[in-house]
């Protein structure tokens, strides 16, 4: 176990996509441990530590909100950029103002949302001479205090603004404090960067408003 953190983040809104949609977005009923962990590492990340979410407190009560928003309804052909990459000659963007690359598409969103990540980071093996632990627990914590961050961290989606505070002493009450356990059935756990990119899935069961998150699995498969 590593040196660990408690992060407050909230928002007006955000939106944790379920995979299974393929089209208009469907919110996950909480933020996702891969959203919790980028929003640690929008604050402090460096090669030589690895950032481990340990359990997600879900203070607000869960409500989603049905939203209508511009999107592109293609990508950019992975053949442009390989033709890219070998140096070729050729366009790598989408015009958003041409009509034919824009289309509305529902989007179903959480609303009024607040956390708290409770995480650890572990030292990796690209440490410097200078990196030790002690040393990036205090810029996380000098960083979280003052509000800064390497890039302003957000709620699933880039347009969904993320806040976010160092939590220093109690944890806020959970709404969902003496309810009990609440099934939220699979969900993203993260990717798994070193079996190709890989998704992990685990069952999420809230438990008077905390889910404990599981380590990822080694060797591939779920938990």
């Amino acid at each position: 176990m590593g040196y660990g953190v408690a992060i407050h983040v909230w928002g007006d809104y955000a939106c944790f996509t379920r995979p299974e949609m393929k089209v208009e977005r469907v919110s996950y009923d909480v933020m996702t441990p891969s959203a919790a962990r980028g929003v640690l590492e929008a604050i402090h990340w460096k090669p030589a530590i690895r950032w481990v979410v340990d359990r997600i407190h879900v203070l607000n009560e869960i409500r989603f909100d049905n939203i209508r928003r511009n999107e592109v309804s293609s990508k950019i052909p992975k053949t442009k950029v390989l033709q890219a990459m070998k140096g070729k000659t050729t366009d790598l963007y989408q015009d958003v103002s041409d009509r034919n690359e824009r289309e509305q598409r529902a989007s179903l969103v959480l609303r009024d949302v607040a956390y708290v990540t409770e995480a650890h980071f572990e030292m990796t093996d690209q440490i410097g001479p200078s990196d030790t632990p002690e040393k990036h627990y205090n810029m996380i914590v000098r960083r979280a205090r003052q509000g800064q961050c390497y890039h302003r961290p957000y709620l699933g989606c880039r347009e969904f603004p993320a806040h976010f505070s160092l939590v220093e002493g109690l944890i806020p009450e959970s709404f969902y404090k003496g309810t009990g356990e609440l099934d939220l059935g699979w969900m993203l756990l993260d990717i798994d960067y070193e079996d190709g990119m890989t998704p992990r899935f685990f069952r999420a069961v809230m438990r008077d408003g905390i889910i404990d998150v599981p380590r990822m699995p080694e060797g591939g498969g779920t938990s």
